[in-house]
């Protein structure tokens, strides 16, 4: 169906002659790399002649084996004007003109404040969050309609249902949201996680418009909060209008011996092999150039043309939405080199702009290299230049750890150990921490719904070093079970639809269990907000012993110690062992309970049987 409408499209550009599609649409004067790559598409436009506005010089023109493109550079630098005009000519007779804007910048826009470890990031998958809007549930333009039966159909969430539940999300203590894809993907079924994006300038309708992206985002600002845009360098959907009438061959991998139009082979997943010096070419050309999925072409990074794409769209985004900073999908699978390129281009243009990627490996080691500036890159040769990286070692330990017996490798031992390699990153502060997201079994159905092991686990990522992130509805005890599909770890916020038999957003509405979750994950993340000593301050651990994990987090007049009992009993503390961190201590409050323990006189304290304490010493 798709290919029968590029068909119409592509007949009546050609009976009118009009340039069908510019991209970026607009830009923006006084941008550190003033060299802009516009992209034309039109049938059969690079047999025409092309000619901007005099006084504007074109620096450089490419067309491909594809005659519908042209690629033009201009330098708008040496541009004065606020719009130039673009026009497609046969002859003497004009074709097509496009004016192209020039637009002010924010002012500050460069030097904007990005997400760090005084922030808490909050993931949404935005279609099962809250419908604000229902009249934009099915669009008429795009192939997917809303229905909330379908478990992995499309339930009706969007960018109105996440304006109008902002308030909530600052009580509780979130300081910037990162959404998974918004941006159009117009595949025929499972549309709804955004990950097989069609139009990467073009927020999904169903989703709401640029416009409502945009005030998201100045709404999220005016709360002290921040957005987080979820970026897919890796691949798109096979619909997207580029696939579909490819610039050129290798603006995707494709596989001779593949299957279908465009040759798919599966990745073999083995992203190791980015660094491996034992590796076979083979598997590391189809770890690296194998899709995705079958409904998610493989990108070429290494085509120059496809590599500046991504950035500039990428800054396009920063720009116009006022972006806190990018999140990066499948970072590993993508060509390394390209990839630092286009990092650095992006953190050149905008210096404090953060970036983390998704390096989901399980070895300290493997995760590190990937960060920037990191000495195990540099064995390689290599700096990947991106800023962040997420923890997938902690994120698979921990389960374990609360739910083994201890023993000489098992149990909080192994969040010991994991901590024990924080030598390993360059920026041990700018990591991502997490226990679940969009793509895991949900924490609360591996504990069956247990307070305590959220409450443990929570304590354990909002006080260590880095960044926490959390996943809608956990605050609440949502539960879900990934061998029941995708769809199951993300149902729906309860209270986000019209007529939803019960409002969690609303404390008053929330039983007792999601009250009791609610309320700890609130008091929480709100002390954390303006605590320097668990944002910037190091780090001193004790091993664990019977099943107790104990802490320090210090910075200059700044103590903080955190107790974790992974015991079914109530556990009886001597401090005597933790005195190097005790010295000149003489009371300890819980910054829950707001109990008081006296330090400096009591040889012990007790805590609770599956408990944390968080004390704030003085």
């Amino acid at each position: 169906m798709k290919n029968i409408t590029l068909f119409f499209l592509l007949i009546s550009a050609l009976i009118s002659g009009q340039i069908q599609k510019v991209e970026p649409a607009f830009w923006w004067k006084g941008m550190k790399d003033p060299k802009l790559q516009i992209l034309l598409y039109g049938p059969g436009i690079a047999t025409k002649t092309l000619e901007l506005t005099p006084g504007v010089t074109v620096q450089e023109i490419i067309k491909t084996e594809n005659p519908n493109y042209i690629f033009v550079t201009v330098n708008t630098a040496a541009i004065a004007q606020d719009s130039f005009d673009i026009i497609l000519k046969d002859g003497r007779k004009t074709l097509s003109r496009y004016t192209y804007q020039l637009k002010e910048r924010k002012s500050g826009s460069a030097r904007r404040k990005s997400f760090s470890s005084e922030d808490v990031i909050y993931l949404i998958m935005p279609d099962r969050f809250a419908n604000g809007n229902p009249a934009n549930d099915s669009v008429k333009e795009l192939t997917e309609k809303a229905n909330r039966q379908l478990p992995d159909g499309r339930h009706g969430g969007d960018l109105r249902g996440i304006i109008n539940h902002l308030d909530y999300l600052k009580n509780l203590g979130v300081t910037a949201l990162w959404l998974t894809p918004v941006n159009e993907d117009n595949e025929n079924k499972s549309s709804y996680h955004g990950y097989a994006q069609t139009d990467l300038y073009k927020i999904d309708g169903r989703y709401g418009s640029n416009e409502e992206y945009l005030e998201l985002s100045q709404e999220l600002q005016k709360r002290n909060m921040m957005l987080i845009q979820d970026y897919v360098t890796n691949h798109w959907g096979i619909s997207h209008w580029l696939i579909q009438d490819l610039p050129a061959q290798d603006w995707i991998h494709q596989f001779p011996d593949g299957e279908g139009t465009h040759g798919f082979k599966r990745s073999n997943y083995r992203t190791t092999s980015q660094f491996d010096k034992n590796v076979a070419t083979v598997d590391r050309e189809e770890a690296l150039n194998g899709w995705f999925d079958t409904t998610m072409p493989d990108l070429n990074q290494s085509n120059p043309l496809v590599l500046k794409y991504l950035t500039q769209n990428a800054i396009w985004w920063i720009e116009y939405a006022e972006l806190g900073g990018l999140r990066v999908d499948t970072y590993p699978y993508n060509d390394k080199d390209a990839m630092a390129h286009w990092a650095k281009s992006i953190t050149d243009e905008y210096p404090n702009l953060n970036i983390v990627g998704e390096a989901w490996m399980y070895s300290p080691a493997h995760i590190a290299y990937w960060q920037k500036d990191s000495k195990i890159g540099a064995i390689d040769g290599y700096n990947s230049q991106l800023p962040s990286v997420m923890d997938f070692t902690l994120f698979s330990d921990l389960p374990a750890a609360l739910q083994e017996q201890e023993s000489w490798d098992k149990g909080l031992i192994k969040i010991y150990n994991a901590m024990g390699s924080d030598f390993l990153y360059p920026d041990i502060h700018n990591i991502m921490v997490f226990f679940e997201n969009h793509d895991t079994e949900r924490w609360n159905e591996i504990f069956n719904a247990d307070p305590r092991y959220y409450k443990m686990a929570l304590t354990l990522i909002a006080t260590i070093r880095g960044i926490p992130q959390i996943y809608y509805g956990s605050e609440i005890g949502m539960r879900g079970e990934k061998s029941k599909g995708d769809a199951d770890i993300r149902r729906d916020f309860p209270g986000g639809w019209p007529g939803d038999a019960q409002n969690a957003f609303n404390p008053a509405s929330q039983t007792a269990q999601q009250k009791e979750f609610h309320e700890f994950t609130r008091k929480l993340l709100n002390w954390r907000k303006h605590k320097t000593v668990i944002h910037k301050g190091k780090t001193t651990h004790y091993m664990p012993k019977e099943s107790v994990y104990v802490y320090f987090r210090h910075h200059e007049n700044e103590k903080v110690m955190v107790v974790i009992n992974n015991n079914k009993q109530e556990q009886r503390l001597s401090l005597e062992r933790f005195g190097e961190s005790l010295a000149g201590v003489q009371t300890g409050t819980d910054i829950i309970s707001a109990k008081n323990f006296s330090i400096g006189k009591e040889k012990s304290i007790t805590i609770a049987p599956k408990s944390s304490l968080i004390l704030e010493l003085k």
